[in-house]
């Protein structure tokens, strides 16, 4: 039941039909061309906080997703975002109006983790309940191995960043807006996001078209 609901809102608001596996939702094939430069990417890059109520089309989230920190050479299983000791150690959840979702970047799909709206508990400022998506990066430090606590916090943020500014350039080149986020009771949204004591929220980062 709980996939059937995810499944009918997302054909209303985006108009598609979806692929389902389980209870995860297939994103449409990332494409790869297309686009602005790298380097006028790079001139764009800005943060953004003010963002119009407009829905990020799927197939937009479906490249995004994979700019983030999807699969680039499947033989490998590398990612488009470098991690230490090929860990992969973040995990991406996105939170939209109609509930929270765990990025699977080994099939492309969304998987419902719980239908409630928690955008506004993803940060501290007023305007991320505004915008229509945000992107919660969650290390687990069980991916990590032996290595002291520290390191793990370290290799934590550093991966994270190098994510966030995935994103950052994809956003630029696709007329989004974006900012990253550190302002986040952080106890708060791991209770609502049912996450293990192996987990640990590092940033958030809001997604949006600009508010003209």
């Amino acid at each position: 039941m709980f996939r059937k609901i995810f499944v009918v809102i997302f054909v209303l608001l985006f108009g598609f039909s979806l692929s389902k596996a389980a209870d995860s939702i297939k994103l449409p094939a990332p494409q790869l061309d297309g686009g602005k430069s790298l380097m006028q990417a790079l001139k764009e890059r800005r943060s953004e906080r003010s963002f119009s109520p407009k829905k990020i089309p799927v197939n937009v989230l479906s490249n995004m997703l994979w700019a983030a920190c999807g699969i680039n050479r499947p033989d490998a299983g590398k990612r488009t975002a470098p991690s230490a000791m090929n860990r992969q150690s973040i995990h991406i959840y996105v939170a939209l109006q109609e509930g929270l979702f765990l990025y699977d970047a080994k099939t492309h799909v969304l998987k419902p983790i719980i239908s409630q709206d928690i955008r506004a508990l993803t940060g501290k400022q007023s305007f991320v309940a505004q915008a229509p998506l945000t992107l919660i990066y969650v290390a687990d430090f069980k991916k990590m191995g032996n290595i002291s606590d520290d390191e793990k916090n370290f290799y934590a943020a550093t991966d994270t960043g190098f994510i966030s500014q995935n994103v950052y350039l994809f956003c630029a080149a696709e007329g989004l807006g974006t900012v990253v986020r550190g302002s986040i009771d952080k106890d708060a949204l791991a209770k609502t996001m049912k996450l293990g004591d192996h987990q640990k929220i590092v940033l958030a980062q809001s997604v949006g078209y600009p508010k003209e």
